[in-house]
């Protein structure tokens, strides 16, 4: 499945027709409980009795990880705003997706777990790189991480790994309120929510003075759009703006 993911997202990258994305579980009960041991355990990438030498059997798991962590990236490199609407089991590559997310929300009865150690490895698609930036809090995340303790859906609002939690409704309530979260930002100018997610995601990792310049470059051109104009007369007429396809 995680194949599919890059053309996937891709295609909804550049598509004009699509302002926002909500990922979400297919079942009642998970978004995703993560990998299936079973089948992962009969990877022939992992048989140990392969006549490979440590050097080509380390690059050919290597080349296995970077080829899987590129596929869940593409959510994360999408131009489009993505918010992941999480209910119940939210397991191992489930939380490797969530990070990859702009927006994560969930329902009272999610719950969470970095479970990479109960099977032996490090987290090696994103997690560890990514989690401790969304939380920004170093204990917490090797708390979860190094003992793969399960955390529900009020612990995941409290440290700020979810911004939005649910009453109770389970997955009917938080695709609801993912789909009302999505059509107030695609309601709105699709060159500055996209500039706005650029903007943001560049800076993640840089100081504030070349996020700075980073954003007079890029808004030198985009302050050149239509949509700054249509947005500004929409408030001052107190009409509803309209924005063309990008």
């Amino acid at each position: 499945m995680w194949h599919e993911l890059p053309p996937l997202f891709s295609h909804l990258s550049t598509c004009p027709s699509t302002r926002a994305i909500i990922l979400s579980g297919a079942g009642p009960k998970a978004f995703t409980t993560g990998l299936d041991v079973q089948e992962a355990s009969r990877n022939p990438i992992l048989d140990p009795s392969q006549p490979l030498d440590g050097a080509r059997m380390a690059t050919r798991l290597r080349r296995h990880i970077d080829a899987f962590q590129a596929c869940i990236s593409s959510i994360e490199r999408c131009e489009k705003p993505v918010v992941a609407a999480i209910h119940g089991w939210c397991l191992g590559l489930g939380v490797d997706v969530t990070v990859c997310c702009d927006v994560r929300i969930c329902a009272r009865d999610a719950r969470f777990g970095v479970k990479e150690v109960d099977i032996g490895l490090a987290a090696d698609i994103g997690t560890l790189s990514r989690l401790p930036k969304v939380v920004r809090s170093g204990s917490w995340v090797k708390d979860v991480c190094l003992s793969a303790r399960l955390f529900g859906a009020e612990e995941a609002e409290k440290v700020g790994f979810v911004s939005w939690v649910g009453k109770g409704g389970g997955k009917e309530e938080v695709v609801k309120e993912a789909l009302r979260w999505a059509e107030t930002v695609a309601s709105k100018s699709p060159v500055a929510v996209q500039g706005t997610k650029e903007i943001l995601n560049w800076s993640w990792n840089r100081s504030v003075e070349d996020g700075l310049r980073y954003t007079s470059v890029w808004n030198s051109a985009m302050l050149q759009s239509e949509d700054t104009r249509e947005a500004m007369m929409a408030e001052i007429t107190k009409k509803k703006p309209g924005f063309a396809k990008l």
